[in-house]
C-alpha cells in the first residue's frame, strides 16, 4: 500500500470522527435550545468528555494526527482530515465555542 492510499484512509476516519463529534455537540445545543434532555444528550457529553481526554493525551493534537504524519510532510492545517483549510486551522476555537455555548444552555435548562 502507497503512503497516499494510507493517509487517504487515516484522512477518512478523522473525518468521520469529526463528524460524530459535531454532531455531539450539535446535540447539545440542541437539548439546550429545545429544553429536551434525553440520553442522547448524556451519550453527547460523554463523547465530548472522552474528546477532551483524547486531546489531553495527544497534547491538544488529535491521536490521529501523529499517524498521517508518517504518511504525508505537509504543513497544511487539513493534512490529515477532510476539511476547508479554514475549518481545520480553526476547528478547536470554532467547535469549543459551540461546545460550551450549548452546554451553557443545557446548564442553564437543568437548573433555572
Amino acid at each position: 500500500m502507497s503512503n497516499e492510499f494510507k493517509l487517504k484512509q487515516v484522512k477518512l476516519l478523522h473525518t468521520a470522527v469529526w463528524a460524530v463529534m459535531v454532531a455531539a455537540i450539535l446535540q447539545i445545543i440542541y437539548s439546550g435550545w429545545t429544553g429536551h434532555i434525553s440520553p442522547f444528550t448524556y451519550g453527547a457529553f460523554g463523547l465530548m468528555a472522552f474528546e477532551g481526554l483524547a486531546l489531553w493525551y495527544g497534547k491538544g493534537a488529535c491521536p490521529l494526527t501523529p499517524v498521517a504524519r508518517q504518511y504525508s510532510d505537509s504543513q497544511k492545517a487539513n493534512f490529515d482530515i477532510y476539511l476547508p483549510e479554514w475549518v481545520a486551522k480553526w476547528n478547536k476555537e470554532i467547535f469549543g465555542t459551540l461546545l460550551a455555548v450549548g452546554v451553557a444552555m443545557v446548564l442553564w435548562r437543568l437548573f433555572y
